[in-house]
């Protein structure tokens, strides 16, 4: 039975992120037409009250809730109070006002980060809740698992089919490309742009280049996503990446080489390099008939050439 219909009132919370832009996209591209979505600037949806007054007067079928405070490593460490009051608040708006108003589908986005520091590899749905987190993410995984289980529990106490899904590190056009606050993939390809275009003689990355990361081009993910909403109803938070990691190292020696870097790449070990490996086991999501297309070197070079082509307007 396909759970999400061409005619659905689509409300896609945080439409001009990186994720939530590339859900707009996906679904726009697949006929769904009747798609709506709000600026924060125009709906604070950490405020609960204009939040339901929203959803009240929109009235959608399918939510899919995309927006949420995300950053690397460096802003989780240094703001860890904003990560989990404002992701709490986000959730708990758009959340209750979906349940008030009985809206049948809904969709949450967590991250991998929710699982424990000490996880077996890969990761399964399994191990979440059965260790301690990493520490310099913490406060956001916390808020991401009440997020998780605000929805299981709306599914056992109210029987709606509500879903969340579990993407691994995300990448792709419309990231942020702050060199400080950003995810390690869009940092690393700025900071080797500019050092490409200055002739920079070195490169300094964090850590030791050692942990390993799987990455997910984020219209992968717009595709699990829409995928996941016709076809998926249960509690379990679905896995979603691509299966495989790389080392940091082996990261930034391919942006070097993507953005046009010849000079040296070092690293500053004094700064903290988070969870030695973070690979999701993606077998239940791969047995609904989901996997993932973008190989990374192919994602990287087309997220390079996005950037080059919005480095006015990008986040950065």
């Amino acid at each position: 039975m396909d759970l999400l219909k061409p005619s659905d009132r689509i409300y896609v919370a945080g439409h001009q992120g990186l994720v939530g832009s590339a859900i707009w996209r996906a679904l726009a591209t697949g006929g769904y037409s009747n798609l709506m979505g709000e600026a924060s600037s125009a709906l604070d949806l950490r405020d609960h009250e204009a939040t339901e007054d929203y959803i009240a007067a929109h009235k959608p079928d399918v939510i899919v809730l995309a927006a949420a405070k995300v950053g690397g490593i460096a802003a989780n460490s240094s703001h860890p109070v904003d990560f989990i009051s404002d992701n709490l608040r986000i959730q708990t708006s758009v959340l209750d006002a979906a349940l008030k108003h009985r809206i049948q589908r809904v969709l949450i986005l967590g991250s991998s980060c929710i699982y424990p520091k000490l996880s077996p590899q890969p990761i399964s749905e399994d191990a979440l809740l059965t260790g301690p987190l990493e520490p310099t993410n913490q406060a956001y995984a916390l808020a991401k698992i009440a997020g998780i289980v605000q929805v299981q529990s709306t599914r056992t106490q109210y029987g709606l089919p509500w879903i969340s899904a579990m993407p691994t590190n995300l990448y792709g056009p419309g990231d942020n490309f702050d060199p400080v606050g950003s995810h390690v993939l869009p940092g690393l390809l700025r900071r080797f742009h500019e050092a490409a275009q200055n002739g920079a003689p070195e490169v300094v990355a964090w850590g030791t280049g050692s942990p390993r990361r799987e990455y997910l081009h984020v219209d992968d993910l717009a595709a699990a996503c829409i995928h996941l909403l016709k076809i998926y109803d249960d509690a379990i938070p679905l896995n979603v990446g691509t299966g495989e990691d790389i080392s940091i190292k082996e990261l930034a020696e391919m942006i070097a080489q993507i953005t046009g870097f010849n000079g040296q790449l070092s690293w500053d070990t004094t700064k903290p390099d988070g969870t030695a490996q973070k690979l999701l086991d993606v077998s239940r999501i791969n047995a609904t008939g989901w996997k993932a297309k973008i190989d990374v070197p192919t994602g990287l070079q087309s997220t390079y050439q996005w950037y080059l082509d919005n480095i006015a307007t990008a986040r950065n």
